[in-house]
């Protein structure tokens, strides 16, 4: 053999091996999430798994940390008039979006008035707002029409919908309209090409992200992506997802059911953990707007129909992981109430059946099969609302498509829906102002739109009152209003539990699932 023909071999044995192990050194952290990713915008739907995705690849000015203070983010200072009308941010150095373009204050500004539109939190600032500008293209200044003491709690709102910043470009789309661009500024860039609804969502490490100085905390601090790749496995059968971590196919499984508690607790090689410490409230969510629910009696009868402890009890059967909170907020909010609540009576759900006038229309559950809470709970309330003379139609389906399918106020006779069950976390369910249930402004309220002029007159109150003792009492007024109107009601506390493999370390205490601190073995 020639010396050029040994040298070429050599190269290409070389190069060969140098890129099996730059392919070796590549650490890809597998998740199986509680559901699917249908869409990417994070200020259009509440759904959690788009809530998920933007945290992968937005970064926020505040963010709150493991104990739930607000702390800066993307903001380096910021200060605050004597007479409380005028706020000024300044951002970090050297923030830039994926494509290398520097975030800039206008970017802040169009972001923030997008969101405003459509979260609830967010549109209690907007009617505040006398002027959102930016000052120079890292100042952006916010003066307000009377004092609201919220402005940072909105800012650094944890859960949907949350104050992410993408660009201006992209945030112009107008808020009744999808973005289908990911650019951001986050820790980790949306590998848009491999994302494959119903299979796979991947995202890479963001090579040019500059974090915090601070240690990481919750959702604050130093966002470090310590892994080269996250992916995102959706694979539905609670059985297929069991193996799969147990084989080592995946590292993190979010959601275990509680049946595969006991065998995952005698694995050396994983880990259970609760997700946060919060939990979540499962809800009964009807649809205001359509038959049967409009009729308000309807609804009171499902005050009486919901035993929280019997729904709880036939999906985890652990008292750690459940409670029976007879409040519209969680059982750990500061503004807990039991005031005007109605214990579980079958009889008197029949009653009220019989007495509202329901002519026979159909519900239609939208059943969330994949998910163990929504999908067990939903079984429950289709025969126990069967059992007090409603005519039940659950209709199967994952939970990416029930995304989707909720925003639909048609009739059910096309296409529209009566009730759904959805749990959202409990910082989405702690005070009345940022609450994701008890809002009650028609068209702008969550799915099912609840429309009761009393109960957002005492959110508004709730906002603009600096005493905390008075706003403990507006609060209570408030569940005794919702008591009667029946926006929702709360059928349990959950803690759901996460499986990890032992080579997996730094997952943070935090509201919400995030893929930054983490290393893996």
């Amino acid at each position: 053999m020639s010396w050029t023909r040994k040298l070429t071999l050599a190269v290409c044995s070389a190069a060969f091996f140098a890129a099996v192990n730059a392919a070796q050194a590549e650490t890809v952290l597998r998740v199986r999430p509680f559901g699917d990713l249908k869409q990417i915008d994070p200020v259009i739907t509440s759904d959690y798994m788009v809530r998920n995705h933007g945290y992968m690849v937005y970064d926020t000015l505040f963010a709150l940390d493991q104990d739930l203070n607000v702390k800066p983010q993307m903001v380096e200072t910021f200060t605050v008039s004597d007479d409380k009308l005028t706020y000024r941010f300044v951002l970090r150095d050297k923030l830039a979006f994926h494509d290398g373009k520097a975030v800039t204050s206008a970017d802040v500004v169009a972001s923030l008035n997008r969101w405003m539109e459509r979260d609830g939190l967010g549109q209690q600032l907007k009617a505040v707002t006398a002027q959102l500008d930016a000052a120079d293209s890292k100042t952006v200044v916010l003066r307000l029409k009377q004092p609201w003491g919220l402005v940072l709690d909105a800012l650094g709102k944890p859960s949907s919908n949350v104050p992410f910043i993408m660009p201006a470009s992209i945030a112009a789309t107008p808020a009744n309209t999808a973005i289908t661009d990911p650019m951001g500024s986050g820790p980790f860039i949306m590998k848009r090409d491999e994302w494959v609804p119903g299979s796979k969502v991947v995202y890479i490490k963001n090579p040019n992200y500059v974090p915090r100085a601070d240690a990481a905390s919750g959702l604050a601090g130093a966002k470090l992506a310590k892994v080269d790749r996250v992916e995102w496995r959706y694979i539905p059968d609670a059985q297929a997802a069991i193996n799969a971590l147990r084989a080592g196919e995946i590292d993190i499984l979010e959601e275990v059911p509680p049946d595969f508690l006991p065998a995952l607790k005698n694995d050396a090689n994983i880990r259970t953990r609760p997700q946060d410490s919060l939990g979540m409230q499962m809800v009964f969510r009807m649809n205001t707007i359509q038959p049967p629910f409009d009729n308000p009696k309807i609804r009171q009868a499902i005050r009486y129909m919901i035993d929280q402890e019997a729904f709880a009890r036939a999906f985890v059967n652990d008292p750690a992981l459940y409670k029976d909170c007879p409040s519209f907020f969680m059982c750990s909010s500061p503004y807990f109430t039991d005031a005007g609540w109605v214990k579980p009576d079958i009889r008197k759900a029949k009653q009220l059946i019989a007495e509202s006038g329901y002519d026979g229309t159909p519900v239609v559950i939208l059943h969330a099969t994949e998910s163990g809470p929504t999908n067990t709970f939903s079984l429950v309330a289709a025969q126990l609302m069967r059992e007090i003379g409603l005519k039940v139609e659950p209709q199967a389906m994952d939970w990416g498509t029930l995304v989707g399918r909720r925003a639909s106020k048609e009739p059910v006779g096309k296409g529209g829906w009566s009730l759904f069950m959805s749990g959202p976390t409990g910082a989405d369910m702690m005070d009345p102002a940022g609450h994701l249930g008890l809002r009650s402004n028609c068209d702008r309220a969550w799915f099912g739109w609840p429309c009761d002029e009393e109960i957002e007159k005492l959110r508004t109150a709730f906002s603009n009152e600096p005493d905390h003792a008075k706003k403990v009492e507006i609060a209570k007024r408030i569940q005794l209003r919702a008591v009667e109107t029946v926006p929702y009601w709360p059928a349990a506390q959950l803690h759901l539990v996460r499986g990890v493999r032992t080579s997996v370390d730094g997952i943070l205490n935090a509201a919400i699932p995030v893929y930054w601190n983490i290393t893996k073995k």
